[in-house]
């Protein structure tokens, strides 16, 4: 079972209560105008839920989709994940989904820190990278405030919500996450 915290946040896995959170921010258009899936129904929401549960009982566990919640108020505002895309290479991919409510006061950023340093430390991963359109300006920050480096951009790669969408692809490797650990510690 993977808890993981944060100065703000806990990372938790997803329970069946927790659908109702879920779908607050995942049937709000503007929170998934950039992302492959949404605006959810309530049931998408519910089928979301079953299938981050169900990650837990992988075994080797491959993929960890986890509940983002304020510390200090209890509040689930948000979901991201981290899923191991190759496992012969060590890479691993990262994602994150915030209420718009919670947007701009630093939670992405925390809960993408968690990630990479659990992805090192616990998965024992070489590479994670993240993807995000084009246009999501505030996505790309996240990523570069994290240390990743913008590799390139994946063009008309994925299509949905009736278009062809863009994305940049952002990757931090193993060794320059610790060099960038060790700089902020001195």
């Amino acid at each position: 079972m993977a808890r993981l915290e944060t100065e703000r946040l806990y990372l938790r896995e997803f329970e069946e209560s927790d659908w109702e959170a879920v779908h607050q921010y995942g049937s709000d258009p503007e929170v998934v105008k950039f992302l492959a899936w949404g605006p959810n129904t309530k049931e998408d929401s519910r089928n979301f839920i079953r299938r981050a549960i169900g990650y837990e009982q992988q075994e080797p566990r491959k993929d960890y989709v986890l509940a983002v919640v304020l510390k200090a108020k209890g509040t689930l505002i948000g979901g991201c994940g981290i899923h191991l895309s190759k496992p012969n290479s060590r890479e691993g991919g990262i994602s994150y989904c915030l209420n718009r409510h919670f947007w701009g006061k630093g939670y992405a950023t925390e809960a993408a820190r968690a990630l990479l340093a659990f992805g090192f430390q616990e998965m024992g991963l070489h590479r994670i990278f993240a993807t995000c359109d084009v246009e999501n300006l505030a996505s790309a920050r996240v990523l570069e405030k994290v240390g990743m480096k913008r590799e390139g951009c994946l063009r008309e790669h994925i299509w949905t919500k009736g278009r062809w969408r863009d994305s940049f692809l952002y990757a931090i490797l193993e060794h320059q996450w610790q060099q960038m650990k060790s700089t902020s510690r001195g």
